[in-house]
């Protein structure tokens, strides 16, 4: 049974647990540290998510409480993404440039909230200043950038952790591989990321939505 508190499933990370998110284990250097080892800065990791116009990818999504779902995930920059799960979960997530919702088909209900009051903000207000909200993680991993980014002026905007790794047909040549995100509720949601294509066609209409409610006849 899927957990109904999967609303909050695109809105969960903490930076601790950004090493789980793909399977490393920070260590005591510093993020400087980790950055000259690396040859990787903050302004390398923001103009790589910048890089990105479209990109469609596979997802498993997995809650604080080890629930797991997949399906596909459709990103149009700025303000748009769309997460399609496996037909099993009559749910959808869609951000339309303005707006982020939560749909859930089962009970005929939507939920919405202002895009930049979530930590997707970091992915999709243009807004959203990275280089400025954004720091340097500890990885054990040279090749691996870990970006954590909050408002610490706004916490209920919650806390977003993106992982990069170095790719050279990716954007910018670092490939956006998972996140984790902590939300105002202390929600916990790890997104992973596999099968990335950039640049592809994607229109519009593809962050559009069937409205929950039935209509009702007059």
């Amino acid at each position: 049974m899927i957990h109904k508190s999967i609303s909050a499933l695109t809105y969960a990370g903490a930076a601790a647990l950004a090493a789980t998110a793909i399977g490393f284990a920070p260590t005591a250097t510093t993020p400087q540290a980790v950055a000259q080892q690396a040859g990787i800065t903050l302004d390398q990791a923001v103009a790589a998510l910048r890089g990105i116009s479209t990109m469609k990818a596979d997802f498993i999504q997995t809650d604080r409480n080890g629930h797991r779902v997949s399906g596909v995930l459709t990103l149009k920059r700025p303000g748009r993404i769309r997460f399609e799960y496996e037909k099993s979960v009559n749910m959808l997530i869609v951000a339309d440039g303005k707006s982020l919702n939560f749909i859930d088909y089962d009970v005929q209900q939507r939920q919405r909230w202002p895009i930049k009051n979530s930590p997707l903000g970091a992915l999709l207000d243009p807004n959203r200043d990275v280089s400025r909200y954004g720091k340097l993680m500890p990885t054990s991993d040279p090749g691996i950038a870990s970006v954590e980014v909050r408002d610490k002026k706004h916490p209920e905007y919650g806390i977003i952790t993106l992982i990069f790794v170095r790719r050279p047909s990716a954007p910018g040549g670092l490939e956006l591989v998972s996140w984790v995100a902590l939300d105002s509720q202390n929600q916990r949601t790890t997104i992973r990321l596999s099968n990335q294509r950039y640049g592809v066609p994607v229109s519009d209409s593809a962050f559009r939505w069937k409205d929950p409610k039935p209509r009702t006849r007059r």
